[in-house]
Parts: structure tokens; sequence; C-alpha cells
């Protein structure tokens, strides 16, 4: 059904539950104990420490080149624009790795499983064109091909399903993998022949769309996000969120809309969504104004009113023209555990914790030495670029990218900052470890190759899509046509 009317519909009876009273009382007071907590560690809290040499390293924060896919680009070549990558996410249990590029296309690879070679080595699985370019006569709109987010459903059998979606449509694809057969035909000692099937060593994959979620969304899907009950998904365009049952291609409930009845009163729109990890009702979305907002789907089936609004307070002297630009959330992600989400703006991470709204626990800064450079970034677009960000394993520390191929990767628990470069030159000794990279400003210095001065960033050159292997020290990241692994 289409999206741009609210579908009344019975949503999975798993997401209503019963509240007693004994609960409620229980519950403001583990949020009173957890407030006071909340507010020692703020009170303790200092900004991250960066560090900037390989001997200062903690074992957390050193890692080693593991692998590159794609072809090497020097400074001078042009980069096809159906090569850039636009996706990468890591299966449930981590052992394949989905990423998808501009050009429609979705390349699978699978973990190293044998005893030659590392446990964190992928291999090229399968790959498959999932979206093809398409024009909308009605409204005289072409649709890009381009993958904008890939979504893995859990494994249930030997097959694999993911969602893909462009800016239009989402479609449920099914992976197949089986051993190759052949016909043998040879006669026996009374010179009849008898046909029989024998397996080869080559293994045959297969993909093809199951399912197409299409016709929901009058504006471009931002981002699709898989329930934890494995049977319902949401998709978030700029004014509204759809609640989609896997098995129910042609029916969707509309979960959240902020079009206003005149479109000149249009105050923000959302830019990214989530669902909770283990609470199959409750989801958070982020708006241009940086605010994320938490939606409970046991509270109404529209869920306009938020059940909470996390926003961080903004000094007034400081605001300038692009401070609502800078603030806009690019990236919404819920720690393992759901206890926590990190949101990701132009120049920060913020980490919230879901029973305090009126500030974030930590202020992680990435493009602090942006700041000076912001209308120069306005006028070649960089400004309105949107990075992504990533929770590790075990919710102990962050990851997001940046330009120049630099990623940063935050402890959250010892509050250190490393800056670490994605490139083929940053490689070294035989354990292959990154170098730490220090971005100068002013009149500093540069004291070892690997700097740079903020003046001398490539902004072409960036990482905006990056995934954290579920239990494993494996990073990946997505720079321009190369996909980069790291590990521990």
């Amino acid at each position: 059904m289409h999206g741009e009317q609210p579908v009344v519909g019975k949503l999975p009876k798993r997401c209503f539950h019963s509240i007693t009273p004994f609960m409620l009382v229980n519950f403001v007071s583990v949020q009173a104990t957890h407030h006071v907590n909340v507010c020692r560690t703020l009170n303790r809290f200092t900004m991250p420490k960066t560090i900037s040499s390989v001997d200062r390293l903690t074992p957390n924060l050193t890692w080693n080149f593991s692998q590159v896919f794609g072809d090497r680009v020097e400074p001078d070549d042009e980069i096809a624009d159906a090569d850039i990558i636009s996706a990468v996410k890591f299966s449930h249990n981590g052992d394949y790795l989905a990423t998808g590029d501009r050009g429609g296309r979705v390349v699978l690879f699978h973990r190293n499983f044998s005893d030659v070679g590392s446990p964190a080595e992928y291999h090229f699985f399968t790959e498959f064109q999932s979206h093809e370019p398409e024009f909308d006569y009605l409204k005289s709109l072409e649709i890009e091909e381009k993958i904008n987010q890939i979504e893995w459903l859990r494994r249930r059998n030997s097959a694999h399903l993911l969602l893909t979606t462009n800016d239009k449509t989402i479609k449920l694809w099914k992976v197949t993998e089986r051993q190759a057969t052949a016909l043998d035909a040879q006669p026996d000692t009374d010179g009849v022949s008898i046909p029989r099937i024998r397996r080869t060593g080559e293994r045959l994959r297969d993909s093809r769309p199951k399912r197409a979620y299409a016709n929901a969304h009058a504006y471009h899907i931002n981002s699709i996000s898989l329930n934890s009950d494995d049977e319902t998904f949401i998709s978030a365009d700029d004014l509204r969120i759809n609640l989609w049952n896997i098995e129910i291609p042609d029916q969707s409930f509309n979960i959240v809309d902020i079009k206003p009845d005149n479109m000149d009163e249009l105050a923000e729109v959302i830019t990214c969504s989530q669902l909770h990890p283990t609470e199959c009702n409750t989801f958070v979305y982020g708006s241009s104004r940086g605010i994320v907002k938490l939606g409970d789907m046991r509270a109404s089936a529209l869920c306009d009113q938020h059940s909470k609004k996390f926003e961080a307070p903004i000094d007034a002297a400081n605001r300038s023209f692009f401070s609502e630009i800078i603030s806009s959330v690019s990236d919404v992600k819920f720690s393992h555990d759901g206890q926590y989400f990190l949101s990701r703006d132009y120049l920060t991470i913020k980490i919230w914790d879901l029973r305090m709204e009126d500030r974030p626990l930590h202020v992680l800064n990435v493009h602090d030495h942006l700041k000076p450079r912001l209308c120069d970034l306005y006028e070649n677009d960089s400004i309105f670029d949107k990075f992504e960000a990533c929770w590790s394993g075990d919710d102990k520390q962050v990851m997001t990218g940046s330009y120049h191929n630099h990623f940063h990767v935050f402890d959250v628990e010892k509050a250190e900052d490393v800056i670490l470069q994605a490139s083929r030159d940053a490689i070294e000794g035989p354990t292959h470890v990154l170098t730490p990279v220090q971005v100068l400003t002013g009149g500093q210095q540069a004291r070892t190759r690997s700097d740079v001065h903020a003046d001398n960033l490539n902004f072409s050159l960036k990482i905006m899509q990056a995934a954290w292997h579920p239990s494993r020290p494996i990073m990946a990241l997505a720079a321009v046509n190369n996909l980069y692994l790291f590990r521990q």
C-alpha cells in the first residue's frame, strides 16, 4: 500500500507488553540511580587524548593492514562514479561481508574458513546486479541505481537473505550455493550405458530477487533497519518511516509522518533511523536539526509524538550560518546491548544514554580542524557529506571516517583517540602496523611523513561507509572505490 496515507493495521503481538505498577515504580527507581551515576561519569570525563606515535599506541588502538580490494587510484586518475562504494555491511555472525556501489551492484565476500591463511582474511563469494536505473515518467524524475543501504537477515538455512535499497525500491535477495554435478554415462561390462551423477569440486552460486517493496515512499529512502523479531523492518525517507512485514511486499504501516499540511512550514527532515537491537517496539531517528527522537510503537500506531528527544545544548554565542548544516545527524547506531546509541554529525560523534535526554555522555571531536574552513567546504559541497559511524563488538570503541582517507578510532572507556589512514602507502614493518596520523593546524610543523596539514587535505578521498565485525577485531572501510580491511 502506498505510504501517502497512514495504514491502520495490527502490529506484531510481540511488540506489545503489559506494564504493572510494580514495574513502573522499579523503573523510576532505576532511572534515578542511573542519573546520579551518569552525572558522576560526566563530572570526571575529559576529552579524548589523541595518540600521535606508534610507540604510544595501546593494544586496543593498534591496527594492522589486512587486505584491500579494488584498483589502485593515482592522484590524476578519474574514478568511474559507478565504482564508488556506497554501502558496507557485515552479516550477523561476521562470516560474510556485503558491499554495494553506485552502479547498483552488490558484492559478497566470505571469511577464510581454511587452515591456510589468516581467519581475518576475506575472499570473493559472488556478485549480482541489485538495481537498475529507472525513470519516473509521472514526476519526470530519474531514479539512480545507487545502493543506499544493505541489511542482512539472520541465516536460518544454507541460503543467504539480504535487503538492498536504492532511492525508491527495497529488494529482498536470496543467495544460494550448491555443489556442481556432472553426468557420466560410461558403459559397464555388459556394454550398457547407465547414467551416473557425480559431484565435481566446483561450487555454484545463484542470486535471485524474492520480493520487491516498492511504491511506499514519495521521497528518497535514506535508511532501512531489520527488527529483532526477524519478521519486520523499517524504511525511512525525508518525511516518513514505514514498517514492513518481510512476507508482505505490497503493504506497509506508516509509523512516522512529519510532513506538514503546508510544505512552507517544513522545519526539518528525517536523515536516518534504526531499530533497537533487542526491543522490537523501539526505534530512533535523526533529523536535519541535530535532534534524535525515540519512538515507541506500544504507545501509538502512528509515532509522530516521540517518546524521548535527545538534543545537545547549543551555545548561542557560537551559532552561525553553518550551525544547522553541521548539526544534521548523518548516522545513528545503537550499541549491541541497546543501552546507548551514537549520533554522527559533520564535526562530532555523540554518545547518548537512552535514560538521559538532556546531554550526551561523550562528545568526540572528528573534524575540529575543519571549523575555520566551513565557508570553503560549503562552496565545494563537502559540508553536506554524510559520514557513517559504528560500534566495536564489545561496545568499548567507536569508529568513523574522515577526509584524506583518514578514519578515527575512539576508545570510549580510556578516553583515547587515534587517527589512522587507509592507504597502500601507510603500511610499516612486517606486521603492517598503521602509523597514527596527526592533522596539523596553524603553524604546526610535521614530525613524521604521515602528518598532514589541514590546508593540504584531499577532500575527494573520503571514508564515508564503515563497518565493524560483530565479534572479531576486524574493520571494513570503503575508501571511494577501494574496500580496506584492518585487523588487530
